[in-house]
């Protein structure tokens, strides 16, 4: 996978995998890997656009041959370029991670924070054609999953850039998700917040652990109130996620440790099931909360 061009998810694949392995055991093969994983994602990236892109363009992701498609998922894999940077010394990744980041600022937010799932540029001149919604109940609904993912994407870069903007944003974020008037009190989110049978709505508690995981981060640069408050969350959401309800009994799934997560409501997949990442973000939570 490391040589693989045709995909964005090289940060989730490389960096949540031989990026553990390097930072417990920095071997020099494990370096070699997210060198080459960090080199194959940064083609992925438009001048024009200043984004990387995410699908390539298909019919079902209502993207042609000249659109370049970005969804939210994709600031999780910006890691992975601070990580080169630091390693190669080469600036361009800095860049590249920078640049994605505030065009999706700009771009895939609305102004209450909340988050559209898919964004699609022309690609040759960058202007913005289209922002949907492709894994949510709708264009203009707040997906549980990529607000998750947004709030942790822009944590990461307030850690890696100590920008201030990028703090701002997260937990600009991270208080449309724990403010929101459809979050339950568990405070494990419906798979999409405007879902139309709330309060029968399926939970996510893949979405729920990401949030855990990024609040206990952002707990850390936050003050007062704020701090607080994020610290609480985070420990409601890891309580209830231990609970009869989502973690599941020894061989109840095959290994796995939470249930009910939602992976692609509208195309009928994944549905009240266990996902990996899920229990990877879940594990990172714990280890999180342990060392608070």
């Amino acid at each position: 996978e490391q040589y693989n061009t045709s995909t964005h998810d090289l940060g989730f694949m490389m960096y949540s995998s031989f990026g553990n392995a390097y930072r417990l055991d920095p071997k020099p093969q494990y370096e070699e890997v997210l060198m080459n994983s960090a080199k194959s994602l940064a083609t992925r990236y438009n001048g024009t656009t200043k984004v990387i892109r995410s699908w390539d363009s298909a019919p079902w992701n209502k993207a042609g041959d000249d659109d370049l498609v970005v969804i939210i998922d994709n600031m999780m894999n910006l890691e992975l370029l601070f990580w080169a940077t630091a390693h190669s010394k080469d600036s361009s990744y800095y860049k590249i991670a920078v640049n994605h980041a505030n065009t999706t600022m700009k771009n895939h937010y609305r102004e209450d924070f909340s988050s559209y799932h898919e964004v699609i540029y022309d690609e040759n001149t960058g202007a913005v054609k289209a922002q949907i919604t492709n894994q949510g109940f709708a264009d203009e609904s707040s997906w549980a999953r990529g607000q998750a993912w947004g709030l942790y994407g822009y944590v990461v870069m307030y850690r890696e850039t100590k920008d201030q903007k990028y703090l701002g944003q997260a937990q600009h974020i991270a208080d449309f998700i724990l403010n929101n008037p459809n979050l339950p009190e568990d405070k494990i989110p419906y798979w999409d917040f405007d879902a139309d049978n709330i309060p029968d709505a399926l939970r996510d508690s893949s979405a729920a652990a990401i949030i855990a995981s990024a609040l206990l981060e952002l707990k850390g640069y936050s003050e007062g109130k704020k701090a607080k408050a994020y610290f609480q969350d985070a420990q409601t959401i890891l309580k209830n996620l231990m609970s009869p309800e989502y973690f599941a009994k020894k061989e109840e799934l095959s290994g796995f440790l939470i249930k009910h997560a939602v992976g692609n409501m509208p195309n009928k997949t994944e549905i009240d099931v266990p996902l990996s990442y899920g229990d990877y973000y879940f594990v990172e939570a714990l280890k999180r909360y342990k060392k608070r």
